[in-house]
């Protein structure tokens, strides 16, 4: 098997699984929860608790309507940018294994939530063609901060509840940050030490 169409499969089969997953769960999840229900799971830190998100990742929205349209339209952008960047440097073979995986992850959560988005409001009866909510469910309380912090006090470290979807692309751009930026580096060196064709015409004459 060639190397592009290895990689290929790889990015495929993350993204299939990914998805999958994802929507295996939402979907148990308003089929088997109420709104505002909590399930604990792992003690009191890790939780499900089903709520719909109208906006954006972690329960975050803004604009009503025409910002949840423009929402919308940005993911497919920005998802159909990252999937034919990827699908030209695999052609190319022009990426590697960990690029791949990583880059995959990205897309596979952002098409998760663009799923719940574009169909959820139709399968359910509640909303148009890409007015749908996202489902969030996993629920995480670390720990509190003390009631002496400023603005937070009270509160549990990281209170936003969110869905697998969010996952895959947030532990994909932990990645891209903590692996990709001596990739660059690398290459820029390379290109830096390439020598000019013709030294001698750069020599300065006496």
């Amino acid at each position: 098997m060639k190397n592009s169409s290895k990689l290929a499969v790889i990015s495929i089969a993350i993204v299939i699984v990914c998805v999958l997953v994802d929507q295996i769960l939402k979907i148990w999840v308003k089929g088997n929860m109420e709104l505002g229900q909590t399930i604990p799971l792992i003690g009191e830190w890790f939780n499900l608790h089903f709520v719909e998100n109208p906006g954006m990742a972690f329960g975050l929205s803004f604009g009503d309507n025409l910002g949840k349209l423009a929402l919308s339209l940005l993911r497919l952008g920005v998802v159909g940018y990252i999937i034919y960047f990827l699908w030209k440097k695999i052609k190319h073979e022009d990426i590697d294994t960990l690029a791949v995986c990583v880059l995959s992850l990205i897309v596979a959560g952002a098409l998760g939530n663009i799923v719940d988005c574009a169909f959820y409001g139709i399968a359910y009866g509640y909303a148009p063609f890409m007015y749908g909510r996202v489902v969030d469910m996993i629920y995480v309380r670390l720990f509190q901060i003390p009631d002496w912090f400023p603005v937070f006090g009270g509160d549990y470290f990281f209170p936003a509840i969110f869905n697998f979807a969010d996952s895959c692309v947030t532990v994909g751009i932990i990645l891209m940050v903590c692996f990709f930026k001596h990739f660059f580096k690398e290459e820029k060196k390379e290109s830096a030490d390439v020598p000019t064709e013709n030294p001698e015409e750069t020599t300065i004459e006496e």
